[in-house]
Order: C-alpha cells, then structure tokens, then sequence
C-alpha cells in the first residue's frame, strides 16, 4: 500500500509547475507528496505553499517547501490532496483528518484540484467511510439531530452520529478552526449533491465532508505505476 500511494504522489508532482502557489493537502498520501515536492524545491523549483492545516504545515517546512498564507496571495493554481473516498463521478468524502473546512476553502480557491489515492478509496457509492461533519461546539446536540435529520430526508437510510473523540480520549477532538467534528455512519449516500445541499443549511454546520464538482483529476496509485483519471467538467 505504501508503495502505491508512492507511486500517486510522484505522479502528482508532474503537475506542479515553477512559479505555482500551491494547495497542500493533509493525510499520509499528502505529506509523501511534500517529502518529493521538498526534493524538487532543493533541486531549483520555486513553488509556495497555502497548507491546509497545522501538521500539514509542519511537514512541509520539515521538507524546506516555502509557504504562505491563505490571506496573502490571490490565487492558488493547484491544490493536490488525498480523500476517503472517491465516487465514479469524483465525489469525495474528505475530512477523516478532521481537516476538512481548511481543506474545503483551498480547494474552492484553486484553478484546479488533484486528488491522489490508492485503489481502496474507490467506491461505487460514497458512505461506507462515515461522513465528518465540522460543527460549531455550541449547540451540538441540537446540531447533530439536525444533521441525522438532514441524512434522512436526503434518503441516507443509517445516519448515525457520532461526536468524534480527542486521541486521549478525554473529550472532543477540536479542529484547528476551534470546532468539534461529527461522524456520521451512513453506509450509502444515495443522492450527495442533496444531502451537501442540506447540510449546508444547518447554522451550526461550518463545512461537510462531501466534496461536489471539485476534483477534475483523480491519481491512483498502484504498486508499479499510477493511473491518471480525468473527468471533463462544463
């Protein structure tokens, strides 16, 4: 398995291009991307980076890859990132990192954003990997009854949810934006496009998991080469 999320990151770095200002996504996949794209930094390439969250940002000064913040540039060419799942469509579950509003803003402000996986993040249907949900910490109950509301109405069958614990087991886990994170065990996401509609109705919802229309190009890594999927979006 390491082996091929090897192989999708090396694919991704045939994107990048001198000059870009870059998105840097979080997850294990994302960081072996920063470790090559910090070689092509050594070698000569001038690239900057907008990263995603603390420990992505930590990596990537780990690897000498030069960043910047999201509120200093004005534009963001690519961002390359990993995901939970992946649909046949290209719809993503994203956030297992707890990661996903940062990760959410960056992608909607880049020219383009790649996704690289390995084979056992694609799906037929997204929601067997629980959908995370970032909530603000006030009003949780009530917020969480409205997200299994959501679900249902949008023909989600399970939708249990969960508030997703610290490491220590002692609390929350809280986001680097001061949020708590709800997991919700779907098992199937019949209609994603709705159910994102839905949820992004609930005031206490800062962003959900489901990535609609971002991704035009999905890299899968494999243990001897990687396939490149493109999706032509109108």
């Amino acid at each position: 398995m390491s082996q091929a999320k090897e192989n999708a990151a090396l694919a991704a770095l045939d994107f990048v291009q001198d000059g870009m200002t870059l998105g840097l996504g979080s997850g294990s996949t994302a960081e072996i991307f920063l470790e090559h794209l910090g070689e092509k930094v050594a070698g000569g390439l001038k690239v900057q980076g907008v990263p995603t969250s603390a420990q992505t940002a930590a990596c990537a000064q780990e690897n000498g890859v030069p960043l910047v913040g999201i509120d200093k540039v004005s534009r963001i060419h690519l961002t390359i990132d990993g995901a939970d799942e992946v649909d046949p469509v290209f719809s993503l579950i994203k956030g297992g990192g707890a990661c996903l509003l940062r990760e959410k803003i960056v992608a909607h402000a880049s020219d383009r954003m790649i996704v690289i996986v390995d084979e056992s993040k694609l799906v037929d249907n997204l929601g067997q990997f629980p959908l995370p949900v970032e909530v603000d910490p006030f009003g949780v109950t009530l917020t969480a009854e409205q997200i299994y509301e959501a679900l249902k109405k949008s023909g989600v069958q399970n939708g249990v949810t969960t508030l997703r614990q610290n490491s220590d087991g002692d609390g929350p886990l809280i986001t680097d934006g001061g949020h708590y994170i709800v997991d919700c065990k779907c098992e199937l996401i019949p209609a994603p496009g709705e159910t994102a509609h839905l949820l992004s109705q609930i005031p206490g919802v800062m962003e959900h998991g489901l990535f609609i229309d971002l991704s035009s190009i999905i890299i899968v890594g494999e243990p001897d080469h990687a396939r490149i999927m493109e999706l032509k979006r109108e």
